[in-house]
């Protein structure tokens, strides 16, 4: 199939590909070093393709469509002026100082979760070079980094990007990521990149222009459902599996872990993150690597991680919820939300023998329903345990840390049972010393409209799920970022 975006082939000539079967014809627009327009061949799969000359790494362009449609590269893999300015050709090509780092085995992996803006001071990727040996000095063996995809502004979690090949540029952008994956790698550390390929953000998403990438299935939790298994969906697979290869090849991350992926509306006989754990197996084997998916899949669904010769979907480990919500209701006391299932140190216990509390046995209040499936004979390292995460933390009204809500030898025991514990241990930044500070959720849109819209479904989410019924602190406040 057609690549998708910008690559070069040679010192100053780079293939162009776009999928927008929407629309009849297509230019690049070079709009830097200097200015010209080129047109696209257009396929009969609605692939629009060239390859131009003068076109070197730094060069910046958009696509004009139907001859009055300007567009950046959904494709992209530079955003540098933010999601509505131009994209950026980039090489491929990069001087890594550990080309030869062949990936940690999941048995020694100790994840670390950390947001690449909140992180230090600068809120970048170089400046989170200087923090790496202080985590190999902690133990930790891998770092697991909140999404980079350019999202708008430069402040958010980054679960709303539109561009999910680009590194966010206030942070660095990709040469800057890689530097900070070479560093990495030369102390010893794997890095996982979260990437989110169920959703896209809000604010400057172009991709419902082109064509049909979003798939008339209705609404995922936080837009309208992506077309991984209609008509024409073969394309829009294309499109996220061929970032994930970016990330994984390219930038030589050593890890995905894929978002809330029971959100990914795919009833094919062959789901996404199936075809997805393929391909990735498939560079593994063809690089001599050790690389790893984990997938949020909080449905306690064993599938995800079964053996795909055991009618599995082949994903290496899988993030749940129940050690977390056991730990938590047992050593706070709160009930509320997520938390009313849970409180009998019995919770926990099973929680640690069994992978997870709901196995298909147990109706849960909270989702009133049955959830679950038995997870018998499934190895430990494939459950990721943790204390919190950035979900438990910053999805709280008040923001607040483990730490804040319960006693030092308490949070010291949280998190040693997750420690100790059969499987992959996570912790979130801050874990190691107990930290009081809120992390609270924070974006950064430009249309006042939509912050209005956020602001109110916040509210709304925090009302269902712990009865909050004061005032959220404001996601586009400066002091809530800086909290």
């Amino acid at each position: 199939m057609t690549l998708h975006g910008a690559r070069l082939v040679g010192a100053a000539k780079t293939r162009f590909g776009l999928w927008a079967p929407a629309r009849s014809t297509a230019e690049v627009l070079v709009v830097e070093p200097y200015e010209k327009a080129v047109p696209l061949a257009r396929g009969q799969d609605g692939f629009f393709t060239g390859t131009v000359e003068n076109v070197p790494a730094g060069a910046r362009y958009l696509y004009r469509l139907d001859g009055t449609l300007t567009v950046p590269d959904p494709a992209s893999l530079s955003q540098p002026r933010g999601v509505g300015g131009p994209s950026e050709v980039v090489d491929a090509a990069f001087p890594w100082t550990e080309p030869y780092w062949m990936g940690l085995p999941l048995s020694e992996t100790v994840l670390y979760e950390l947001h690449i803006g909140t992180f230090t001071n600068e809120g970048t990727f170089d400046s989170a070079v200087k923090r790496l040996s202080a985590l190999k000095d902690l133990g930790v063996s891998a770092v697991e980094v909140m999404p980079v995809g350019q999202f708008p502004g430069s402040k958010g979690w980054g679960y709303d990007g539109v561009f999910p090949s680009a590194a966010q540029h206030s942070y660095g952008g990709p040469d800057a990521f890689r530097r900070f994956v070479d560093a990495c790698h030369k102390r010893g550390l794997a890095v996982v990149l979260d990437v989110v390929y169920n959703h896209m953000g809000p604010e400057g998403c172009r991709l419902a222009e082109l064509g049909p990438y979003f798939g008339g299935r209705g609404q995922s939790p936080w837009g309208e459902a992506l077309n991984f298994d209609g008509p024409d969906s073969d394309p829009v697979r294309a499109y996220f599996i061929q970032s994930a290869l970016w990330w994984l090849d390219e930038c030589r991350v050593d890890g995905l872990r894929l978002d809330a992926t029971a959100a990914i509306l795919d009833g094919s006989e062959r789901p996404f993150v199936a075809e997805l754990a393929e391909r990735v197996s498939a560079l593994a084997r063809r690089s001599n690597r050790l690389i790893h998916l984990f997938a949020e899949h909080l449905l306690n669904d064993a599938r995800v991680v079964r053996p795909r010769e055991m009618g599995g979907w082949g994903v290496d480990a899988q993030w749940g919820d129940d050690l977390h919500r056991a730990l938590h209701a047992a050593l706070t006391g709160e009930r509320a939300g997520p938390y009313a299932d849970f409180g009998p140190l019995g919770m926990a216990a099973k929680a640690l023998r069994d992978g997870w509390c709901h196995d298909g046995t147990t109706y849960s209040s909270w989702r009133r329903r049955t959830v679950g499936t038995p997870a018998a004979g499934i190895p430990g390292r494939r459950f990721v345990g943790y204390w919190q995460n950035h979900d438990q933390v910053g999805n709280r009204p008040d923001g607040a840390r483990a730490a804040s809500l319960v006693s030092l030898e308490a949070h010291k025991l949280g998190l040693g049972a997750v420690i100790l514990s059969p499987y992959t241990p996570l912790l979130f930044m801050g874990d190691e010393r107990g930290e009081r500070t809120p992390f609270h959720f924070f974006a950064d849109f430009a249309d006042e409209g939509l912050r209005t819209a956020v602001r109110e479904g916040r509210g709304r989410e925090l009302k269902a799920h712990w009865g909050w019924d004061g005032a959220a602190p404001d996601p586009f406040a400066p002091e809530t970022f800086a909290a």
